[in-house]
């Protein structure tokens, strides 16, 4: 059951990250300078904008990985005693060592 709730709240975080990340603008000018984005950046308010988007990427980021890890020791574990391992390990039987015959013909190039 808990482990259910962690792949949804893994869900929720990946794609809020997703959403985050591409309404972000970039910082190093790329394609964006050249198309006309590289003024929008001195307009007022967008370097407070920058640095919750940047905290809120942070931090799922974050909370993603550490829910990833508590969805690793939350995963349902069956017993050691796998009966249909036990069935397949019963039918095998040690396997036999067998040596390639060795050729005695002698090469009609070495006479």
């Amino acid at each position: 059951m808990s482990y259910n709730l962690f792949l949804v709240l893994i869900l929720i975080v990946a794609i809020a990250l997703i959403l985050i990340v591409m309404v972000q603008n970039p910082k190093g000018g790329g394609l964006s300078s050249s198309f006309g984005g590289g003024g929008a950046q001195s307009m007022g308010g967008v370097q407070n904008t920058n640095n919750f988007l940047d905290r809120s990427t942070w931090t799922l980021a974050i909370s993603m990985f550490a829910l990833i890890l508590l969805a690793n020791f939350a995963i349902p574990r069956a017993n050691n005693n796998n009966p249909q391992l036990e069935n397949t390990l019963e039918n095998v039987t040690p396997t036999q060592t067998t040596t390639a015959p060795v050729s005695t013909t002698k090469d009609s190039t070495n006479q």
